[in-house]
């Protein structure tokens, strides 16, 4: 196919059902690039003998000197098949874990995935990982087995070889998403059990348990992978060439007189070709038989390979080549290296682009058959319900599956990432070609001020005249300074400095970073210009709709709704990958980049022309920025051009994280050594354009407690001696800490505020392993139910799906298998609160006799008991237990894996002079009364330290809230700050008088390596102290996959090294894994 015009695609634009957006996913260097270039050379964009060498979709400079891919890049091609044309909005990836917050953008915008596992590694954990973000995502994958060459070449397997072992990798890859099914279902099945439960269906007589867990009524035909179902092509990129067996069922049924649907089901399977009987039958393996699949396809490729690669035999290349009808060009047949004669024959006989662009348009959905349950899964945030969001809302769905682009359909986009790009990309300042008229004009000024230089040049040799000069000096109305007249180079530096400014100017512009969304529109038509609502992730619609008059719409002069932005649509592009083509609108289904955006847009948003729009789920990340690093200048001076740089790169990198820390730092957080390196050379040369330092990575560490030793250092029991030594011990640093700190020896910490006024008794107690592992996998769960009890107490309510309802209670569930024994009785329904942040891996336990506060669990609740309510200052207590766990004793860093316990809080609270708008809070009979009292209420403020009063007095009397204010400020500051400050000491000591251990973050490390570097591989790895867990040999290759761990502070340099020591034939792959205690 010759090159596409623009015109071709703007008008494919508007045929939805002929539209396919969909990226390309797979571990690194499986190929995914090269493939990409294969399709784009299909559309005449770059040569074909590039194809593979160019790496067109790789545009930074470090992406081609390092050869793999660090950004997704969007490319628009045109395909024909069928008397169908195609518009095919293809993004390619990135392979490398660093990067798969890239593989979350472009899986949000697709309705399919080309899934690339190369022929020789098969399944590696990327490719696993891609697969289950594919599987959240709702989009529906097709396979490329790549890199087939590799098995002719390098493993030297013969044809029956290579079958059995493609037939291996297909099995993996359908255990992958078997495994992913199968919990789906499981999930299903689940919620009806729940559902019948609910309905009260059961206990009706004896109970019969079905252990089919609803898998064999579900229908998963469409699901797995396989030839004959036409989602599998099997290709070599870099050759060219690629099939599906649908080609072959097709060309074999015209040579052989069997028609191509029994061809179909037989091509790939246990059946062979009976010559005598011309028949194909069963059975070729217990026959001994030689498959159809190796017989009709693999043995016509191992002969060509053979011919052409191998023995380079010039006589049976030209028998191939009159067989197979192609022609080859006299200078590749004459090439010195045989594969560049093998991709002419390849790219002719099987092109890899038409097998791939066929199965794309044949078996990947268009944007008019998205699911419902994505849609659903798209408009619910969090844990609401679909059916509880508002009905203007709900009506929304119809357009998302109609894909409506008439005036009337709500315009509705998505934005997955921003990106950087140079303001000389844009195609308003690109230099566009001349016509003939604009040639011609300038052909004319030229000759103009030809003419009036050699005019200048005459008078400058004819004699001076006074005269004249003195009448163009009055004629111009300025008189000359004292003892100066004018002359020519007087004048000439003003007019030099003009244009040396207008220079800058324009250098500086031409400098300037424009940043462009990447965006899908998912209903309706964008225009350039076009107002909407930029609706960030806690918008409401709900409140909106509250607050907005009915039928509004973006040009009305409209009140602020939180989490609400109007603007303007700037200029809306066309992604062509290294090119960009302005449009003036894009309809529904299509992939756009939208300029204008920066100051709307951080990272990613939810764009409508209506409020009753919901913001999009937010994206999924593999992989946890954990490699922090402090930046800054190399001349201070230079500072606030490193502020605004980092600003740039937080929003052109959806994974990077910048922060500035207590002590000044700017802090650079990133998701691995590759990332980090890449984000420091877009400050140094695009954002910041400075000298920048970056000290050594900071590595994280958490804090933790242990159990208390029951044996010493050389294992013998401790007996009641040492015992006693213990609590002497104790008693001796008692004298260490301030008198209002008392600890026992049992490690109770009992700590008196400042003014006296309060006293508080905490015992810090280890949480089991798995109930901090437990804690940190349901972090969103925990979360959802801090929101659901906050909005409790502000009365309003919060509705929760019941998905999510079953999470929670399972949850909780497990919590109270694994906190058994005596000093966990019933702690789980005395949970305070979740901590640091309200959701971490430590918990703050109530057990003070007499104070029943409303459970973490309400949302579990279906009533709640009138005897549960908030005793006042219980917001400080929450706060004072955040600020500990997010830095604790040892080093500022934040804990793990404990549990503070609270079993004393007395407080005495001073009389006030009785008045009659004040109430005294130390009155027994009001602090005893349970509802709407003194101990109902507690403000946000006091959590923050604010000036809360503990006397309750009318709201409007500005005069009583003032006389509060001041009644419990001493000279200590309010009352709430320092019950916070003293809750955060006691908790730390209460840390401290227990064994006390710091936690280092730990990598899982998968390593494929030869047998021959085997032994180099363990030595880095001890060196590094790393653990082995597992070596397993890959079956029918002789690469070992090694899986390890290892400490986060020992893997910088850790990839080179490996690659170094080994020549380069082993290959780490890093994933943050999990915390583990420092010996």
């Amino acid at each position: 196919m010759g090159h596409t015009s623009l015109d071709k695609i703007i008008a494919l634009q508007n045929k939805p059902a002929n539209i396919r957006n969909l990226c390309i996913l797979a571990h690194v260097d499986h190929g995914k690039t090269t493939l990409a270039d294969c399709l784009v050379a299909s559309n005449g964009i770059i040569s074909s003998r590039l194809a593979g060498k160019l790496r067109y979709l790789d545009s930074r400079e470090d992406e081609q000197i390092r050869g793999i891919t660090m950004k997704s890049s969007a490319i628009s091609l045109h395909y024909s098949v069928g008397g169908e044309d195609y518009l095919i909005n293809l993004i390619d990836s990135p392979g490398h874990v660093d990067f798969s917050s890239e593989v979350s953008t472009a899986v949000r915008l697709c309705d399919g995935a080309i899934v690339i596992v190369d022929a020789v590694e098969g399944v590696c954990p990327q490719t696993q990982a891609v697969l289950r973000q594919a599987w959240l995502e709702n989009i529906r994958p097709v396979l490329v087995i790549n890199k087939i060459d590799r098995l002719i070449g390098e493993l030297k397997l013969t044809s029956q070889e290579a079958y059995t072992h493609l037939q291996k990798i297909l099995e993996q890859v359908n255990a992958v998403t078997g495994s992913l099914f199968t919990s789906k279902v499981l999930e299903e099945r689940a919620e009806k059990d729940s559902e019948v439960r609910e309905a009260g269906g059961g206990d009706n007589g004896e109970q019969v348990y079905d252990w089919s867990a609803g898998l064999e009524e579900s229908d998963d035909s469409d699901l797995y992978f396989s030839p004959d179902q036409g989602n599998v092509v099997f290709a070599s990129a870099i050759d060219g060439w690629g099939f599906s067996i649908h080609q072959f069922a097709h060309m074999y049924s015209q040579k052989m007189g069997i028609r191509s649907e029994v061809l179909l089901k037989t091509l790939w399977g246990d059946f062979y070709l009976n010559a005598k009987a011309k028949k194909i039958m069963k059975g070729a393996q217990s026959k001994g038989k030689k498959p159809l699949f190796v017989q009709l396809v693999l043995d016509n490729i191992w002969s060509l390979y053979d011919a052409v690669v191998l023995k380079r035999d010039k006589e049976k290349v030209e028998k191939v080549m009159s067989s197979l009808g192609v022609k080859v060009a006299a200078r590749d047949s004459r090439h010195s290296d045989p594969r560049v004669l093998l991709s002419a024959i390849c790219s002719q006989w099987l092109p890899v682009s038409q097998a791939v662009l066929t199965m794309v348009c044949n078996r990947l959905p268009s944007p008019l058959d998205m699911a419902a349950e994505r849609v659903e899964k798209l408009m619910c945030v969090g844990a609401r319900r679909f059916d509880c969001l508002p009905e203007k809302t709900q009506e929304l769905k119809r357009a998302f599956l109609e894909c409506k682009s008439d005036t009337s359909a709500p315009v509705v986009v998505f934005v997955s990432k921003m990106f950087a790009v140079d303001s000389k990309a844009l195609p308003q300042n690109k230099q566009r070609p001349l016509t003939q008229e604009e040639m011609a004009q300038r052909r004319e000024l030229a000759r103009q001020r030809h003419a009036e230089k050699l005019a200048a040049s005459q008078a400058a040799d004819a004699p001076a005249q006074p005269l004249s000069q003195g009448r163009s000096a009055t004629e111009s109305g300025i008189a000359p300074p004292a003892g100066e007249s004018f002359t020519g180079p007087d004048v000439l530096p003003d007019h030099g400095e003009a244009m040396t400014l207008k220079a800058n100017k324009v250098d500086e512009e031409e400098g300037k970073e424009h940043f462009i969304a990447f965006a899908r529109v998912y209903s309706g038509v964008v225009r350039k210009g076009q107002k909407v609502f930029v609706l960030g992730p806690k918008y409401d619609p709900a409140e909106g709709l509250k607050k907005l008059p009915e039928g509004c719409s973006t040009a009305d002069d409209l009140c602020t709704v939180p989490h609400m932005a109007c603007c303007s649509l700037g200029s809306l592009y066309l992604l062509m990958g290294r090119e960009l083509e302005e449009l003036e609108e894009v309809p529904a289904g299509n992939v756009l980049g939208i300029g204008g955006m920066e100051d709307w847009i951080l990272k990613s948003a939810t764009i409508s022309t209506s409020p009753a729009c919901p913001p999009f789920t937010p994206l999924n990340f593999e992989a946890t920025p954990i490699v922090r690093v402090a930046i800054e200048p190399k001349h201070p001076s230079e500072m606030p051009k490193l502020v605004r740089g980092m600003k740039l790169l937080n929003q052109a990198d959806p994974c990077a994280e910048v922060l500035i820390q207590e002590t000044g730092e700017h802090v650079l957080v990133t998701a691995g050594e590759v990332h980090l390196q890449r984000c420091l050379d877009d400050l140094r040369e695009r954002f910041a354009k400075i000298e920048i330092s970056a000290s050594k990575p900071i590595i994280p560490f958490r804090e933790t407690i242990v159990r208390p030793p029951k044996v010493d250092m050389v294992n013998e029991e401790l007996g009641k001696q040492q015992k006693v030594a213990v609590i002497r011990q104790v008693k001796e640093e008692q004298s260490k800490y301030p008198e209002t700190v008392q600890v026992d020896s049992t490690g109770l910490v009992t700590l008196t505020t400042a003014n006296r006024m309060a006293t508080i008794g905490v015992r810090a107690i280890p949480l089991p392993e798995e109930v901090t592992q437990l804690l940190e996998a349901n972090s969103d769960l925990i979360r959802t139910m801090e929101l659901f009890n906050l909005s409790m107490k502000e009365g309003k309510t919060l509705e929760i799906n019941q998905k999510t309802l079953e999470s929670i209670q399972d949850l909780k569930r497990k919590l109270e298998s694994y906190m058994q024994g005596r000093k966990w009785r019933s702690a789980v329904n005395r949970i305070w609160s979740f901590g640091p942040r309200r959701y971490g891996p430590n918990i703050l336990v109530n057990n003070l006799e007499g104070y029943r506060r409303p459970s973490v669990w309400q949302c579990l609740e279906k009533e709640r008991s009138r005897a549960e309510t908030y005793r006042e200052f219980d917001n400080s207590i929450v706060s004072g237990f955040q600020l500990a766990t997010l830095s604790g004793p040892m080093c500022e860093e934040p804990l793990m894996g404990v549990c503070f316990s609270l079993e004393k809080w007395d407080m005495k609270l001073p009389r006030q002079p009785s008045e009659g708008d004040r109430v005294s809070p130390d009155d027994p009979a009001r602090l005893d009364r349970s509802g709407d009292g003194v101990y109902g209420q507690t403000s946000d403020q006091e959590a923050q330290g604010g000036s809360e009063s503990e006397s309750v007095v009318p709201t409007g009397s500005s005069e009583g809230k003032r006389r509060n204010n001041s009644s419990l400020v001493d000279c200590y500051g309010p009352f709430s700050g320092q019950l916070i400050a003293a809750m955060k000491e006691a908790c730390r000591y209460a840390f401290q008088a227990k064994p006390q251990r710091l936690m280092a973050a730990m990598y899982t490390c998968e390593i494929m390596a030869t047998a021959e570097v085997l032994g180099r591989v363990y030595g880095v790895l001890s060196k590094r102290e790393g653990r082995v867990l597992q070596e397993e040999m890959k079956e029918g290759t002789e690469v070992f996959i090694i899986k390890a761990v290892l400490p986060v502070a020992e893997s910088f340099g850790f990839a080179d090294e490996i690659r170094k020591r080994t020549s380069g034939l082993a290959s780490p792959q890093l994933i943050f894994s999990h915390w583990e205690p420092v010996s």
